[in-house]
């Protein structure tokens, strides 16, 4: 069976690195409502830096292979994923069957991304 190319799964490993970033930059204060907003906001910059510093590599390397809108089609299939483990994990919070089949929708639209377009 053949490997994927750097090119091919690296970007996809960079999105999931910097999703992980992001996600606790956006969302990891929820469990700490009693800290200083200002302090949450400082904090969340600082985590968010080293989401940029993976995900601008990502799609820099992965424009090689994947079109824009490929890129932000699979950050957001990524995104829900970790936001999914994240809000069940770490903020204890319950996925419903209406948030899954909401990002199921969102993940069926960006699908649509990766087919050959539909004749004019």
């Amino acid at each position: 069976m053949p490997t994927l190319p750097f090119a091919h799964i690296a970007p996809i490993l960079l999105l999931v690195a910097s999703n992980i970033f992001m996600t606790f930059a956006w969302y990891g204060h929820l469990k700490h409502k009693s800290a200083p907003l200002l302090l949450v906001i400082v904090a969340s910059w600082g985590i968010a830096f080293f989401e940029y510093c993976l995900a601008v590599p990502a799609n820099r390397w992965g424009s090689s292979v994947y079109s824009a809108a490929q890129l932000k089609g699979m950050q957001e299939i990524i995104t829900l994923l970790i936001f999914a483990i994240f809000s069940t994990l770490y903020l204890g919070q319950k996925i419903t069957a209406n948030h899954m089949i909401g990002f199921a929708l969102i993940a069926a639209g960006a699908l649509f991304l990766f087919r050959a377009p539909l004749p004019s």
